[in-house]
């Protein structure tokens, strides 16, 4: 291995962009290339060719400071170098190898994000996918790359002038650490802040806003009426939607034999209390104002970051027990699941937990024979949430009855457990854990039906699909091949999804921001036959023959399409 060192770039418009790729470590610009040809590779989500442009570009990017890192070790240890002849023949044929494998991966990425596509059932790519995707992550990378040098540039010029003081090792591992904690410091303390400050004043006016097309309800027994502890204002942009959405007694009644009744949903936006505490102290006297306890289900649902309830899941189980429910949910943000996700998670289990807890005292006070069954629902970060609220030792007194969670995120520490200690044999897709008397597992293709298994006092139902990357992307996947791909895969993963070291973690990574752009039934948007199967399983409603449960399947696909 050789490395220049870097040159000065020429002066003028012509001489600056050649003096600046000249400048850059011939390593880097071969590990941007690698990574640039592995990120065309299909992952758990198919992308457009503008996204996978995008993806490529910070693939490539990553490459070149994985590039920069490799360099810096290696003159860190002071190996040997290449040099003359043998040195411009290693390059030439490593560069060759290198544009062959870019050019060999442009041509096969359309084939193979149509695999994906045709497992998914959606239509083939149509048009020039590989040029558009080199064209668009072209400009992408560049300014990533600059990005990349500029932090090299800072960790020499700062190693340079302690290197007058110090020997030449300590003066680069000197310089390393002081140009990590400069660039911590801006991305953190200014840009990080700037960006969040940003967001959160975006996310927040779009939540504040208040759609002249939807009025507040004018029935006093709904959430949001003038009679309401909870003020229409208060419930925010979803907890509006929430509250004016859903079916009525009379779409339940059309739809279900025997009496129907109209659901009760409650809601306490960020708004409503100051605290988390506060807004679940309000939404239990709101439970109690309408009704809510005299109800036969009562489920608490922890939302998403944005504060939505998935309406398929909420619908299904108001039609299942023909209106005989309760809902009530506390808004913890405002911000999508996968920012979230990593700058927040602690919200939605805050949130999650005060809710619980405030529900849960009035309801263990109440005569068993007279109160509703009670569970717990959340999807992708409210499932975190929701889950992290579940504190059985808290409960192990008076067991609730269960829970659904979907897409729970990788991050949520008892699914991780359930997934790690499956039964031998089942996939991490789809695992199977112990009996089957507490936990199950399911996807599109229902999976809880397990020959001999019995229920007991508590039913616990993940639904997840194999191709959500908001449940199986991990840390680990860096450097370690997925679990899931290993044996048997989910029915939605392409059979040309191989693993490659950082790169695939990069891809899912960056699948969990167009995760929910499939259309329900795949990646990160769940189904509402599937959300019946799972209530079924775990509430058990009276009443619902085979017939009759496809039936309603049918219509809500149709209605929550």
């Amino acid at each position: 291995m050789s490395e220049k060192e870097p040159v000065s770039p020429k002066r003028g418009f012509t001489g600056w962009l050649p003096g600046y790729l000249a400048s850059f470590p011939f390593t880097a610009i071969i590990a941007a290339g690698a990574f640039f040809a592995l990120s065309l590779s299909p992952s758990l989500v198919p992308r457009s060719p503008a996204i996978q442009g995008v993806l490529s570009g910070l693939s490539a990017a990553v490459g070149f400071w994985v590039g920069l890192g490799l360099v810096w070790i290696w003159n860190f240890l002071e190996l040997p170098v290449l040099r003359g002849k043998t040195d411009k023949v290693f390059k030439a044929a490593v560069a060759f190898v290198t544009a062959a494998l870019v050019f060999y991966f442009l041509w096969l990425t359309s084939s193979w994000q149509d695999s994906a596509r045709e497992l998914m059932r959606l239509e083939p790519l149509t048009g020039a996918y590989a040029p558009i995707a080199a064209v668009v992550a072209a400009p992408t990378a560049f300014v990533l790359l600059l990005i990349g040098y500029g932090f090299s540039w800072v960790c020499r010029y700062i190693s340079g002038q302690i290197n007058r003081f110090v020997p030449r090792r300590i003066s680069m591992f000197a310089g390393l650490v002081a140009a990590t904690w400069l660039l911590a410091t801006v991305v953190n303390g200014t840009l990080g802040r700037w960006g969040m400050e940003a967001m959160d004043a975006a996310f927040l006016a779009v939540d504040q806003r208040i759609d002249p097309d939807l009025p507040p309800p004018s029935d006093a027994g709904v959430t949001g009426s003038a009679q309401s502890l909870i003020s229409w204002k208060n419930l925010g942009r979803q907890g509006r939607r929430f509250m004016t959405s859903g079916p009525t007694q009379q779409d339940i009644q059309s739809r279900v034999s025997g009496e129907a009744m109209r659901p009760i949903r409650v809601y306490a936006g960020l708004g409503a209390g100051q605290t988390h505490e506060a807004r679940a102290k309000l939404a239990l006297e709101e439970l109690k104002r309408v009704g809510a306890f005299s109800r036969s289900v009562l489920v608490v649902a922890t939302p998403t970051g944005t504060g939505w309830i998935d309406e398929a899941a909420a619908d299904s189980l108001e039609y299942l027990h023909r209106g005989d429910t309760a809902i009530v949910a506390q808004q913890y943000s405002y911000l999508t699941s996968y920012v979230s996700l990593f700058v927040e998670p602690g919200y939605s289990a805050a949130t999650a937990r005060a809710l619980l807890k405030a529900v849960y005292g009035h309801w263990t006070k109440l005569p068993k024979a007279n109160r509703p069954k009670l569970y717990l629902y959340g999807l992708s970060l409210g499932a975190y949430g929701s889950e992290q609220s579940a504190d059985l030792y808290f409960m192990l007194g008076d067991l609730i009855n269960g829970a659904v969670w979907s897409g729970p995120p990788f991050r949520s520490a008892r699914w991780s457990a359930f997934t790690r200690d499956r039964n031998p044999g089942s996939p991490a897709w789809l695992p199977k854990f112990r009996d089957g008397s507490f936990v199950r597992f399911t996807n599109q293709t229902n999976a809880l039906g397990i020959d001999g298994a019995t229920w007991g006092p508590v039913r616990i139902v993940y639904l997840q699909y194999a191709s959500d990357p908001i449940t199986f992307f991990s840390p680990y996947w860096f450097l370690q091949t997925p679990d899931w791909l290993v044996g048997k895969r989910g029915p939605e993963v392409s059979k040309e999804l191989d693993w490659f070291p950082v790169v695939t973690a990069v891809q899912i990574g960056f699948d969990m921001i167009h995760a929910s752009d499939l259309g329900r039934g795949l990646g990160h948007m769940y189904a509402a036959s599937h959300y019946i199967d799972a209530w079924l399983e775990v509430t058990e409603p009276d009443g619902w023959s085979r017939e009759d449960v496809e039936r309603l399947k049918a219509y809500m696909e149709e209605q929550t399409r």
